[in-house]
Formats: C-alpha cells, sequence, structure tokens
C-alpha cells in the first residue's frame, strides 16, 4: 500500500467509527494536533482517538485537496477537508459540529517484526499529524 492509500483509508476509518490509533506509529515521538487537542505519544494517541471514537458519530470527511509526497521510507502530505460529527451527548439536540479544515502530517514506511518484507514494503504510519481550522484573518 502506498502513503496515499493510507491517508484516504484513515478519513474511511474516521467516517466508520473504526479504531484509528493503528495508523499511527507506536513511538513516543508521534504527535497528533486536532482542532482542540494535542496528543504526544502512542499512548496518548490512542487513548484520544479511542475516546473520540466512543464519543462522536456519524462523521463526514469530505477530502478537497489531497497532496501526497512518497520518498522511499517517508511520505508528507496536505489536505483541505470538510468534516462534521455529532457527540453522543448532542445527538438528542441533534446538534452537529462541522468545520473546514486543513490536514498535514508525516508518515514512515514501518515492518513489523522478523516477517517484515526484505523489498522496502511496509504499512505507512503516521508520526505526525496537524488538523487546524481554516478561518478569515
Amino acid at each position: 500500500m502506498n502513503a496515499e492509500r493510507t491517508v484516504l483509508e484513515y478519513y474511511d476509518a474516521l467516517r466508520a467509527g473504526e479504531p484509528l490509533h493503528p495508523y499511527f506509529a507506536e513511538e513516543d515521538g508521534a504527535v497528533k494536533f486536532g482542532i482542540s487537542e494535542r496528543l504526544d505519544g502512542y499512548e496518548e494517541i490512542e487513548n484520544g482517538l479511542c475516546e473520540q471514537t466512543e464519543t462522536t458519530t456519524d462523521w463526514t470527511v469530505e477530502s478537497h485537496d489531497l497532496v501526497v509526497t512518497e520518498r522511499e521510507r517517508t511520505a508528507w502530505f496536505g489536505d483541505d477537508v470538510r468534516m462534521a460529527w455529532t457527540a453522543l451527548e448532542d445527538v438528542d439536540e441533534g446538534v452537529r459540529h462541522e468545520f473546514t479544515t486543513r490536514w498535514s502530517g508525516c508518515l514512515e514506511r514501518h515492518e513489523h517484526g522478523s516477517r517484515a518484507p526484505s523489498d522496502g514494503t511496509g504499512d505507512w504510519r503516521f508520526v505526525s499529524m496537524h488538523v487546524s481550522v481554516a478561518r478569515e484573518l
């Protein structure tokens, strides 16, 4: 799989309410910035994304300008994404959170243990991700 496909699969997993933390490198130095949080290290990322999945529903994720550059073991991306969701506590009131956002991040190719392919292929994992709200100044 290539890095672009990994980004698109992450979007699909977010829409489907599937676990998101497996897309991140299990490293202390990994970081994820969301609209309102900063998660440092794999453990915080895992906990934060699990909580997000457990407390939200009905995600919309629309990519509008995905650009991915890939090298042998590293890749980076940027995208303009319209996203929306409903917090479970807001379902009865019909409150929907909607934002035009900018996403960027870096990925590394990770082989897994002794069964890793020797041809340089492997799974791509995010080592950093940044999601911010796009607003006029």
